[in-house]
C-alpha cells in the first residue's frame, strides 16, 4: 500500500514538474519536445527503478517472514532440550551439594551447642 502511494506521489510530482517546465520554458518547440521526450523517458526509467526496488523489497520481506516463522520454533526447541540436558547433568551434583549443605547445617548446629555448654561450664 505504502509503495502504491509513493508511486502514485512521484508519478504527481513528475507531471506537475512537466506542466511547469511547459509553462515556463523560454525555448523552442523542437527543443522542448526533444527535453520532453528525454525527461519523460528519465522518469519511465525511474518508475522502472522504484517499482523493481519495491519488489525486492517486498520479496526480501517475505523470505524473512518465512525464514522466521521456520526457524523461530527450532531455535526454540533446540533451546528447550539443552536446558533438558543441562538440567539432568547437574542433578547428581544438586544432590551432592544438598547433602552437604545439610551436613554443614548440622556441624554448625553441633557447634553451637557444644559453645553454648562450655560457657555454662565456665559460668
Amino acid at each position: 500500500m505504502k509503495a502504491k502511494s509513493l508511486l502514485i506521489g512521484l508519478t504527481a510530482g513528475i507531471v506537475g514538474g512537466a506542466v511547469a517546465v511547459l509553462l515556463t520554458t523560454p525555448q523552442s518547440g523542437e527543443q522542448l519536445r526533444t527535453n520532453l521526450i528525454r525527461n519523460t523517458n528519465s522518469a519511465k526509467e525511474k518508475i522502472c527503478d522504484v517499482k523493481y526496488q519495491a519488489s525486492a523489497v517486498k520479496q526480501s520481506f517475505s523470505v524473512l517472514s518465512n525464514e522466521a516463522k521456520n526457524n523461530i520454533p527450532n531455535i526454540i526447541n533446540e533451546l528447550k532440550e539443552t536446558f533438558a540436558h543441562f538440567k539432568q547433568d547437574i542433578e547428581p551434583e544438586t544432590v551432592i551439594l544438598k547433602q552437604e549443605i545439610e551436613n554443614l547445617q548440622k556441624s554448625i548446629t553441633e557447634i553451637e551447642r557444644n559453645l553454648s555448654k562450655n560457657e555454662k561450664n565456665e559460668n
